[in-house]
């Protein structure tokens, strides 16, 4: 039973530090598909 609460505590540290990472290096739309001879209005 010790295991396996190692292994969800485990998983759950696993999945914020992602969601965290993830987050952190994500553009979004306007910044990732504009180049020089692009205009996105807002």
């Amino acid at each position: 039973m010790k295991t396996f609460i190692v292994a969800c505590v485990a998983a759950i540290i696993i999945a914020v530090i992602g969601g965290v990472v993830l987050s952190s290096i994500q553009e979004s739309a306007d910044k990732a598909f504009t180049t020089t001879a692009v205009r996105l209005s807002a």
